[in-house]
């Protein structure tokens, strides 16, 4: 059956996956790039992000590689799309990662201004939700087709699936690093209430990928 996953989503030591002060040149916030010093570096990173050869190997590779197999089509919030607040001055952002965006298949940003969808190269599109969390659910499932959703954050779309009981495994990657504010992940969420427990652990040299799975009813 088809999975709702988080893959790769990484908070620092205290809990927080962004850190305070996010902006247009801070997107993850104040430190928030520390947390990522994992990934950047891996195979699949370079090649899907970044365009380029070459990364490394090993448990964090793996994670990161697991995170793209499968996937029909990603769920983001909004400040995951762009930096902009309110109604949409204009069209003219079209997200982060230029005009070929890492993610290949259909996205749906979750928003409470609606906006046409947007066609990018190599098969993004980016689909805008004014319903909610469930209507982007429901509109990713039928792009995704047999294949899983993908949540990819931020922090505020993650706990509202996870209260939700929508998610059914969740990666994370707890990074060495200590942000001290921010937006906490888990705050006030009691995973093993709602069903999940913790199926895997695997520490590299960078981080400690964790992956916590929700119990069949």
């Amino acid at each position: 059956m088809p999975q709702v996953r988080v893959e790769s989503f990484t908070i620092s030591l205290d809990g927080y996956g962004a850190g305070r002060g996010q902006d247009l040149d801070h997107p993850m916030g104040a430190g928030g790039r520390e947390l990522h010093q994992w990934a950047l570096p891996t195979r699949t990173f370079q090649r899907m992000v970044f365009g380029a050869d070459g990364g490394t190997t090993g448990v964090d590779e793996d994670f990161a590689a697991r995170g793209f197999r499968n996937v029909g089509a990603w769920i983001l919030g909004r400040n995951m799309f762009g930096p902009v607040r309110g109604p949409w001055p204009d069209m003219e952002w079209k997200g982060w990662w230029g005009d070929n965006p890492p993610y290949h298949v259909p996205v749906f940003v979750l928003t409470h201004h609606a906006r046409p969808s947007v066609t990018m190269e190599g098969g993004t599109v980016f689909h805008f939700v004014t319903g909610g969390i469930h209507e982007a659910l429901q509109q990713a499932r039928a792009a995704a087709g047999a294949q899983d959703v993908r949540i990819g954050g931020g922090v505020a779309t993650l706990r509202q699936y996870l209260l939700a009981g929508l998610i059914d495994e969740l990666h994370i990657a707890i990074a060495p690093v200590l942000l001290g504010g921010g937006e906490h992940l888990l705050g006030d969420i009691d995973l093993p209430a709602l069903g999940y427990e913790c199926t895997q652990f695997a520490p590299s040299g960078k981080a400690a990928h964790v992956v916590l799975t929700r119990r069949s009813a």
